[in-house]
């Protein structure tokens, strides 16, 4: 079975696209990057790193993939890492400033706020930082495109390409706007619809659950240390003994239409999304990045919803007992 090539990855230029980029290409993979303004990853502190030389840096439209449809035929897989966890877009700035109380404010507004409906439901070329074309439209668009281009290598040895999609395990609300994960849920359903009437392509679903860099993104070590710690406690309490997670479970079930929302196959209350949190353990970005590439490997034949367990299995790491989020659900290899 050949091995993998190149990629193309929409969004290289981000915050997991850039680890994608770089993990992809210490593992000998040629990559090219597509974003809206084509310009090569840089640092928080505006240096470009060395690896920035090997990727072939592209413009692109991921709404208007002819944009760059060109590029589809000489790829082996494409990863999409596009996306907004709150619709007003200052937050990424925020980001890279450090600038915690700002990305809180933006957090608010987002989980609290939706705005108006009516302008949410108007044309996606309008509202280009929604959830909705973010986190869900880019992605129908580009794996529309590349279902639609040819392979003859791939068609030849009857290998499935494979679109990799950043989506998130349901950890964030209510602090986040419950848009974010269902527009993510319903990305996942219908690309896999796709995958499933065209068997030379194959859907890989990552679910990340907080991302985080300890000099990239400084504000989120303090977070990610108390999920982490929180996940461990729960992980290591004897069984049948109650835990918090447990005990807000309880509750979201004796109220589940209260701020429910449904995600997969099932209508599940904010309360369901803590839980998860307290359960799920954060996840540096370059193990984000590690695991795309073991699902992009064509050996492995990856498939499916790879949630944080199953990232950690993919990498053959040791999973310990876990009560809630992050369950392996869907991981098939061949």
């Amino acid at each position: 079975m050949a091995p993998l090539q190149r990629i193309l990855v929409l969004g290289g230029n981000g915050f997991i696209g850039s680890a994608v980029c770089r993990v992809a290409l210490a593992k000998g993979v040629q990559v090219t990057s597509i974003s809206s303004s084509g310009k090569p990853y840089r640092t928080p502190k505006g240096h470009a790193p060395d690896w920035t030389s090997k990727v072939d840096w592209q413009k692109g439209d991921a709404l208007h993939p002819e944009t760059f449809a060109r590029l589809f035929p000489e790829v082996d897989g494409v990863v999409h890492t596009l996306g907004t966890l709150i619709e007003n877009g200052r937050y990424k700035q925020a980001l890279k400033n450090g600038d915690f109380l700002s990305v809180m404010q933006s957090a608010f507004q987002s989980g609290f706020s939706d705005g108006n409906p009516l302008k949410r439901q108007t044309n996606g070329e309008q509202n280009r930082g929604s959830y909705e074309v973010m986190n869900r439209d880019t992605a129908l668009r580009v794996c529309e495109a590349f279902i639609a281009s040819s392979s003859a290598e791939a068609s030849k040895i009857n290998v499935p390409r494979p679109f990799v999609y950043i989506s998130a395990e349901d950890i964030f609300r209510p602090v986040i706007s419950e848009r974010y994960i269902t527009t993510k849920r319903e990305a996942e359903r219908r690309i896999e619809i796709m995958m499933q009437a065209n068997p030379l392509y194959r859907g890989v679903y990552i679910r990340p659950s907080l991302v985080y860099h300890p000099h990239h993104r400084p504000w989120t070590t303090p977070a990610a240390a108390l999920l982490d710690l929180s996940a461990m406690v729960h992980e290591n309490m004897p069984r049948g003994l109650p835990t918090p997670s447990s005990f807000i479970r309880s509750l979201g079930s004796a109220f589940p239409q209260t701020g429910s929302v449904r995600c997969d196959e099932t209508r599940t209350s904010p309360l369901e999304s803590i839980a998860n949190a307290l359960t799920t353990r954060p996840v540096h970005v370059d193990t984000v990045a590690e695991a795309v590439c073991v699902a992009l490997d064509p050996s492995r034949g990856v498939r499916g919803i790879i949630g944080v367990s199953a990232m950690r299995d993919l990498l053959g790491w040791t999973v310990t007992r876990r009560e809630g989020g992050g369950a392996p659900i869907g991981l098939h290899n061949s």
